[in-house]
């Protein structure tokens, strides 16, 4: 078989899309995820779709999030009967990979005790460990140095996902600190 001609071929061929789900929860980060969506729609061949806890949503508006975003009410809504589809059963099927940034931590706490009782805990409870899931934790420093939180954190590395550190910088009470 010609070499060229294979490439050829499967240039004009679609390419299957990457496609990213992103968690976003009631961190102040949050207000930074109209500027994560735009960046990872600059990324060639990626589809995402975002999944927010009510709490999330105090930080953005919804507004300038350019891709379908899920929320809580979303789950109810499309599911009536047995033979619906199960929303966050769907959107593990559909993602290639999960980020979730920020993971505040009541989200991170819930997460590494097993706890789904919204739609985004539900799809991480849900999700197939053979893809990845990176999570960003995003908290104020107090909360950050608890025992607890590395207890929690530890868990979920333990569960096989890919913690992306969180950074020193002034947070948003006037603080400096992880």
């Amino acid at each position: 078989l010609d070499p060229q001609f294979s490439l050829e071929k499967s240039s004009s061929m679609p390419q299957k899309k990457f496609r990213v789900l992103v968690g976003v929860t009631g961190s102040v980060a949050a207000l930074k995820l109209p500027l994560l969506v735009s960046q990872l729609l600059e990324i060639p061949g990626l589809e995402v779709k975002v999944v927010t806890t009510e709490r999330a949503k105090h930080f953005y508006n919804a507004q300038e999030i350019p891709v379908t975003l899920y929320s809580d009410e979303d789950e109810w809504q499309l599911w009536k009967s047995r033979s619906d589809p199960v929303l966050h059963i769907e959107l593990r099927r559909w993602a290639d990979l999960m980020v979730v940034a920020p993971l505040d931590a009541n989200t991170l706490a819930k997460l590494a005790n097993g706890i789904c009782d919204n739609l985004l805990t539900c799809v991480i409870r849900a999700w197939d460990l053979s893809k990845p899931l990176l999570f960003c934790p995003a908290m104020n420093t107090a909360m950050w140095e608890h025992p607890l939180t590395a207890r929690h954190v530890e868990q979920l590395k333990g569960f096989g996902y890919t913690e992306v550190p969180c950074v020193v910088k002034k947070l948003a009470c006037g603080d400096e600190g992880q």
